[in-house]
């Protein structure tokens, strides 16, 4: 399987580490839970702690490093943004003026804490879809909502949606580059020219874009009615869920030390 090394959302790198082998619903609900705990620290050295258990869990998931590296590229602009905001807009103890920009203790780790906050987020998500494959994630989705059909809420379809959108995220930001480098093979210059001019030049990369992924959409509906795809039917697994004495193991492993500082904190 040839990875899109340039792309690292929603991307799936098979692999037989001990975290690929574990069941989608176990890496599902760690994960949520890893996201909760996140927003219960309220001091660096709980943060720490968090970005120690995540270097391991990368570790035991053998995926390069770089591949989460990479998914902090889109979001780049808003981690460095509000870092710049938390730094200089919180009030407190005077460390640093820079005329009329104050840079404050309180805001040194008000920022701190934001970024790690924001790091720990993507590396997350990015272990979760780098580790699981679409269709292990679309069935984890489809049980861990199944309660909720109880009230009328379409698990199945819920979940089968967000999966796709995930699965077509690298495609579609594929798709973007192969556009970009297109138009800049014909001369047209990206960098150059006022905002306007930079939003007039987009234009002939979002219309084709549009119309690939309106094709791509129209082939993944054929092929689906293909396969007798029937909304609000049951439908069986070729593989069916179960966890086994590597998941319960994980999960002690896993909450035993995440509630632990939930505790102390």
């Amino acid at each position: 399987m040839e990875i899109r090394k340039s792309i690292s959302i929603g991307q799936y790198i098979p692999a037989n580490s001990f975290l690929h082998m574990l069941d989608p619903r176990t890496k599902l609900i760690s994960v949520l839970g890893f996201i909760v705990m996140i927003f219960f620290i309220k001091d660096l050295f709980g943060y720490l702690l968090l970005l120690v258990l995540m270097i391991l869990l990368i570790f035991l998931s053998t995926i390069p490093f770089s591949f989460f590296l990479r998914g902090l590229k889109p979001i780049l602009f808003l981690i460095l943004f509000t870092v710049v905001i938390q730094l200089f807009m919180t009030k407190g103890t005077l460390l640093l003026a820079l005329g009329p920009l104050k840079i404050s203790l309180e805001g040194v780790f008000a920022a701190t804490y934001i970024f790690l906050r924001l790091v720990l987020l993507v590396f997350a998500s990015s272990l979760l879809t780098l580790s699981t494959s679409p269709i292990g994630l679309t069935n984890a989705l489809e049980y861990l909502l199944r309660p909720f059909k109880v009230i009328g809420i379409p698990a199945s379809e819920i979940s089968m949606m967000m999966t796709i959108a995930l699965r077509f995220i690298p495609t579609i930001l594929e798709e973007t580059d192969r556009l970009i480098k297109a138009q800049t093979a014909r001369g047209v210059n990206f960098e150059k020219g006022n905002l306007f001019k930079r939003l007039q030049q987009l234009i002939p990369i979002l219309i084709p874009l549009f119309v690939s992924a309106f094709r791509r959409a129209d082939d993944l509906a054929i092929a689906m009615e293909a396969r007798c795809f029937q909304v609000g039917k049951k439908r069986t697994h070729l593989k069916e869920l179960s966890f086994t004495l590597r998941d319960w193991l994980f999960f002690v492993l896993f909450f035993v030390p995440v509630l632990s500082i939930v505790w102390f904190y």
